[in-house]
């Protein structure tokens, strides 16, 4: 298996040529390569913000990393992938369910659910799918590892989920990897929430 580590901010579009160029050498040299197969927008930072104390700084941070960032990344990667590829956003159940404190993360989230049918719908004809994966709470160190630091907000997720657990990060991880192969081939224009069956 060979890998390369990039450093990339995506709250700062002007840096994303540079980083595509990158990209374009490692492809060359480690894998004899002109295009990429796959995008998985991960990237995101948290920070519970109840409206009444939101910012416009704050605004913009949250806008920036988590839907201009990745429209623009988005349209960059789609100039140098391979036909029969595919895009995977990672989004957030909080979009559908609403978490106070999270209105401005949630809308952002719900934004890019949006723009991933468009992609499905515009780059279908060259076979490149699109869709979102919507996690619930994952015990992560996201956002000052609010589920991993909190007890009693880790007590009412379990409490809400028919599977009696939290998440954890490869239950996410298992359902990317899918969409990245071929067995998802059919699959584009879709929202997947994987909550374990979070409030069902």
């Amino acid at each position: 298996v060979k890998a390369a580590a990039l450093q990339l901010d995506v709250s700062k579009v002007s840096t994303f040529d540079a980083f595509f160029e990158q990209i374009s050498a490692i492809l060359r040299a480690q894998w004899g390569a002109e295009r990429l197969d796959f995008l998985v927008n991960n990237a995101g930072v948290g920070k519970t913000i109840p409206i009444e104390k939101l910012t416009e700084d704050d605004f913009d941070m949250l806008a920036h990393i988590h839907f201009k960032g990745v429209v623009f990344l988005t349209q960059k990667a789609l100039t140098m992938m391979n036909d029969d590829g595919g895009i995977v956003f990672i989004t957030a159940a909080a979009d559908r369910y609403n978490v106070p404190g999270y209105s401005t993360y949630a809308a952002c989230k719900g934004a890019v659910e949006v723009f991933s049918r468009y992609v499905a719908k515009e780059y279908g004809p060259r076979r490149i799918r699109a869709n979102t994966v919507a996690p619930g709470g994952i015990v992560t160190d996201f956002n000052n590892a609010a589920i991993r630091g909190n007890p009693q907000a880790q007590q009412f997720i379990i409490g809400q989920t028919p599977m009696g657990r939290l998440g954890e990060a490869r239950d996410i991880g298992g359902i990317v990897a899918f969409l990245c192969s071929d067995h998802a081939r059919w699959v584009t224009g879709q929202r997947i929430e994987a909550t374990g069956g979070f409030n069902v």
